[in-house]
């Protein structure tokens, strides 16, 4: 994209993260980058859902280069994963712990998340008490500190990574080809 100057990142410099996360979460999420890199694993995300007496924490796993992370790779990769998580003892009591690919609704949550899929629609929520808070759109721009989505026969939105509360690859699903034996 014109205009838009995109600065190479070191594997081991620290990126400040878009997404709302609480503590317990930016917590596990930094332990896992510290040994990620070692494995050529990125963190995708790591959330915690579920009750609270018996929450899940959800780790999701790609690789750093190549291919999407498979099957057998994730299962490959549990082990550390389960072993720095455990380590960090970052919920009292029992939980689920779940690692799994990100997925076709992959969750965007740095800034070089939204480099890497300029041109790939998304759905973002943003943390705004007024105004407009969803948009559906294309990644039309991103840099260091904000994303420009082009929402489909409207005006482009510019929006602050501080602003950003959730955004995610819009999956696309095509038929098409299947029923035409492609």
């Amino acid at each position: 994209m014109k205009g838009v100057r995109v600065r190479p990142r070191s594997l081991f410099m620290k990126e400040r993260c878009c997404m709302v996360k609480s503590k317990v979460e930016q917590d596990i999420i930094d332990a896992l980058e510290a040994r990620a890199a070692e494995h050529g694993i990125d963190v995708v995300d790591v959330e915690i859902v579920g009750a609270t007496k018996a929450p899940c924490v959800r780790v999701r796993l790609d690789k750093l280069e190549g291919d999407p992370i498979n099957l057998d790779e994730v299962t490959a990769q549990t082990a550390w994963v389960s072993d720095t998580v455990e380590a960090l003892d970052p919920i009292s009591g029992s939980y689920t712990l779940e690692v799994s690919s990100p997925g076709m609704k992959r969750p965007l949550r740095r800034p070089s998340d939204f480099v890497r899929f300029q041109g790939e629609e998304v759905e973002l929520t943003t943390t705004s008490m007024e105004g407009r808070r969803s948009y559906k759109g294309v990644i039309a721009a991103a840099d260091d500190s904000s994303v420009t989505i082009q929402p489909e026969g409207e005006d482009a939105a510019t929006i602050s990574y501080d602003d950003v509360k959730k955004c995610t690859l819009k999956p696309v699903y095509d038929f098409k080809g299947v029923k035409e034996g492609k």
